[in-house]
């Protein structure tokens, strides 16, 4: 049974009696395939680390005839190697400290993940039951191994957690930061020193509000990573008008035909900005091929996984990639880490295959013998391995900013102030059973963890601790890349975001410090549809992501006075939109005000008394003259001084109503118009009764004396005086404001209170005229070259004729015109009563005094 399958047996039977050390030795410890640490060191307490020295795996062959071979990692990565020398270093640093695990030591076995999940797992398995058989302590015990530091990418450190975790050996990732490895209950002994996902999507999305990119692309890779990433993202930028054009998957296994694809569609995407959730290692062929195409234009946000990948430094990335900002994982300092790594060569490490390798991607040479190189390395000038390590192999020696190799320097140190505080624990008061501490020389993992998630201790100025579902504080730097003056792309730092930050505060960037893509200082725009200015509103379009829309102007009466408005806001009723549809204004007052018409009417009201008290003193100048005797002077005078009144009622309707002049406009004008046509009235009654008194027997005309005809006057009158007063006591007209004519104006008039009162008032005026008219039609064809019952007949038709037409012009006449009616109407009539009555009066008077006689008046006049 190989190591592999006595983990296996360990996972499957826990408790049975069989153990594998009952089976036959030839059989239980015996090794089908080697998979050697790179780096190991013994101590007395030993931790593993997992690195993704190379960036893919070549798969194996499928032919199942012949045994399979171990899967080749290629594509050496210098980077990763720096992070691995770091685990190295920090070991050294804590057997050599005084204040740290004194008189332990600490000892290390460090693997190539070779960035893939399967050899992640092997790296897992191996760690756990060591290279050979005699370091197969699982073949006999329980293994040394306490911790392992790892992995970098997530997909890689699920399955390194789920292998570690049957055995509850924790483990610390220094550069996975997959949100759903901080659920306890799938990954209960996973720690990490690096922010999770949570925290860089909300990083990001901060970022794309801040520079207003709403319509962006995502590409991710075919990992959790990448997975879990854009969930987040797609979480966190929910209800905030940011929509995302479209998200494509990096395959797994690098195809070019599906490259060209995702590439087409952003090429073809009005989305200028794309977010990339990736690790450098699949991120790397697909930047290549987008060289390769020359796309330009798009503005690139690196997630922390590859926003300071010195693979992509080089000058040829630069006009590709330049202006790339995102955010990276905090720098911290390690001290001495440039001088450990200058002193890994080959000199020192003959046999291991990783120093070669370094020494091969460093200066393009081999330092295998001719004999034993591969078709590979066989193309390559040999080394002498004394080469010495120069500026520009930043891919390696780049420490003046470290932040992943930090990382795996505080894992490292965080295991040890754990063990530290393990071993340090007081009898009787430690965590465990009965309040008992571990046994130092007989430390199991899971009480190394629970150390771990109580650890708390201070590196670099910064304090590292874990939260309950094992994550650290999260801080990120925002870089951005630019121009260096080789050419080359260098990662310069303007900003920070920092989680523990109220929410709104946690970003700070300095805008002057970055340099866009295209070396341009000015934030590319990204968006699907320009902004809807104020006055308009967002119109999303049927079946496009919400960032798509049209703009439509707001409608009459409402207002949007913001950017990007969803909807437009009603104004209240006595406000209304300006022209520009952006704020409300109190609505235009609109009343019969002394503008062109008032003055126009009120000139006409003016002109027509004074014309009807200019008959009135002809009248009393010729009083005792024929004419006006004959037409009983007393009700002339009386008519007279009612017309007067009824041309000044009409200006009382011109002017701001007030509660006082829309009662006295309309009782004026209906006493005073009762008044009028009572007199008309009974001055019909008096010719009626004259011209019907010689008749014998008709003693008419004793009814009809002055005090009668003031009695016909008064109680006429009275009746109007009377509904009058009931329409002021029970519903008596008012000013109003009305709205209905016109949204955009407020019409001031009044509003008549009672309708039935108003009717009955012109309805009482209307039967008066109309008696009148019946009677002076009846009386028309008496004798006499003066018939006033004629003149009173047709100025009868034309009050009747005006007040008809009134009634649908007063119900169709919107605003100030229905006040404007009512005044026409009153003068109207006034006027066709004034020409009518004495008009030919006048006439005789002024012109035709010769006409001015009894006998003339009574026919009898003798033509020669």
């Amino acid at each position: 049974m190989t190591p592999l399958l006595v983990v296996m047996w360990s996972l499957f039977y826990p408790f049975s009696a069989i153990s594998p050390t009952s089976l036959n030795p030839a059989t239980v410890c015996s090794l089908q395939g080697k998979f050697d640490p790179h780096f190991q060191a013994d101590g007395d307490f030993i931790i593993g680390g997992i690195f993704p020295m190379h960036y893919r795996v070549e798969p194996a062959s499928e032919n199942s005839n012949l045994k399979p071979a171990p899967a080749e990692c290629q594509g050496f990565d210098p980077r990763s190697f720096r992070w691995a020398q770091t685990m190295r270093l920090a070991v050294e640093e804590i057997n050599h400290s005084q204040q740290l695990l004194p008189n332990f030591t600490l000892g290390c076995k460090i693997y190539d993940s070779c960035a893939t999940p399967i050899t992640a797992q092997q790296a897992a398995l191996a760690v756990l039951n060591g290279p050979d058989e005699t370091q197969s302590e699982v073949c006999s015990g329980a293994s040394k191994l306490l911790a392992v530091v790892g992995e970098s990418g997530s997909a890689q450190s699920i399955v390194v957690s789920r292998t570690l975790q049957p055995f509850q050996i924790p483990m610390i990732s220094y550069f996975s930061t997959c949100s759903c490895l901080s659920n306890r209950k799938e990954f209960p002994t996973f720690f990490r020193v690096v922010p999770n996902d949570d925290y860089q999507v909300k990083a990001i999305a901060r970022l794309l509000q801040r520079f207003g990119w709403m319509w962006v692309g995502v590409i991710l890779e075919d990992h959790d990573y990448g997975r879990f990433a854009l969930q987040g993202l797609m979480r966190e930028i929910k209800n905030t008008g940011m929509c995302l054009a479209y998200h494509e998957m990096i395959p797994k296994v690098y195809n070019r035909q599906r490259v060209q694809e995702i590439l087409n569609i952003m090429k073809h995407s009005s989305a200028r900005v794309v977010v990339a959730f990736s690790g450098e290692g699949e991120l790397n062929p697909f930047l290549k091929e987008y060289m390769d195409q020359n796309i330009t234009g798009i503005q690139w946000i690196a997630s922390e996984a590859w926003v300071t990948a010195s693979v992509f430094t080089g000058s040829e990335f630069y006009p590709f990639l330049g202006g790339t900002i995102g955010f990276a994982i905090r720098q911290g300092k390690v001290a001495g880490l440039r001088d450990y790594l200058l002193s890994v060569n080959p000199l020192r490490y003959p046999t291991n295959p990783l120093v070669h390798e370094l020494w091969g991607a460093l200066y393009g040479c081999s330092l295998y013998p001719s004999s034993s190189r591969t078709q590979a390395s066989s193309q390559l000038p040999p080394c002498s391995g004394l080469e010495p390590l120069l500026k520009q192999h930043s891919a390696y020696l780049n420490t003046s900013s470290p932040r992943i190799s930090y990382n795996v320097y505080k894992a490292v140190y965080a295991i040890a102030h754990s063990l530290h505080n393990l071993i340090s624990c007081e009898p009787g008061k430690g965590p465990f059973h009965n309040s008992s501490c571990a046994d130092a020389t007989n430390i199991q993992p899971w009480q190394l963890q629970h150390y771990l998630q109580e650890v708390r201790f201070t590196i670099s100025g910064e304090e590292v601790n874990f939260n309950a579902q094992g994550d650290a504080i999260p801080s990120y730097d925002v870089i951005n890349w630019q121009r260096g003056a080789a050419g080359n792309i260098e990662f310069v730092n303007v900003g920070r975001f920092d989680g523990a930050k109220e929410a709104g505060k946690e970003l700070f960037i300095q805008e002057e410090a970055i340099v866009w893509t295209g070396h341009q200082r000015e934030v590319l725009v990204s968006v699907c549809s320009e902004s809807c200015a104020p006055g308009s509103r967002k119109a999303f379009r049927r079946g496009e992501p919400l960032c798509c829309f049209d703009c439509v102007p707001c409608d009459n009466g409402k207002i949007s006075n913001k950017t990007d408005s969803i909807d437009c806001t009603s104004c209240t009723e006595d406000y209304w939109s300006n022209a520009a549809r952006t704020e409300c204004i109190p609505k235009a007052i609109e009343y019969l005000s002394h503008d062109a018409m008032g003055l126009t009417l009120t000139v006409i009201a003016v002109v027509g008394a004074c014309l009807t008290v200019a008959v009135l003193a002809v009248f009393l100048y010729y009083r005792n003259t024929p004419i006006v005797k004959v037409n009983n002077s007393e009700l002339s005078f009386f008519i007279l001084l009612s017309l007067t009144l009824c041309f000044l009622c009409a200006l009382v309707f011109i002017g701001e109503p007030t509660s006082w002049s829309c009662m006295l406009r309309h009782t004026a004008f209906s006493i005073t118009f009762s008044l009028c046509i009572s007199c008309i009235l009974g001055k019909t009654l008096v010719v009626l009764a004259a011209f019907t008194a010689t008749r014998p027997g008709n003693n008419l005309m004793k009814w009809l004396g002055p005090k009668q005809q003031r009695f016909i006057i008064s109680a006429c009158t009275f009746i109007q005086v009377i509904i009058c007063a009931v329409w002021l006591i029970t519903a008596p007209p008012f000013p109003n404001k009305n709205s209905q004519y016109h949204r955009s104006r407020i019409i001031l008039e009044c509003s008549v209170g009672s309708e039935q009162a108003f009717w009955c008032v012109l309805g009482y005026i209307g039967l008066l005229a109309a008696l009148c008219f019946i009677l002076a039609f009846l009386a028309r064809k008496l004798p006499g070259n003066f018939n006033e019952a004629k003149y009173i007949t047709f100025s009868m038709l034309i009050f009747c004729a005006v007040w008809l037409a009134f009634i649908p012009a007063y119900v169709s006449s919107p605003g100030k015109f229905t006040v404007a009616v009512e005044i026409f109407a009153i003068l109207a009539s006034s006027f066709g009563l004034l020409l009518c009555l004495f008009a030919p009066k006048c006439y005789i008077i002024l012109l035709k005094p010769e006409k001015n006689t009894k006998q003339h008046l009574m026919g009898r006049v003798v033509t020669k």
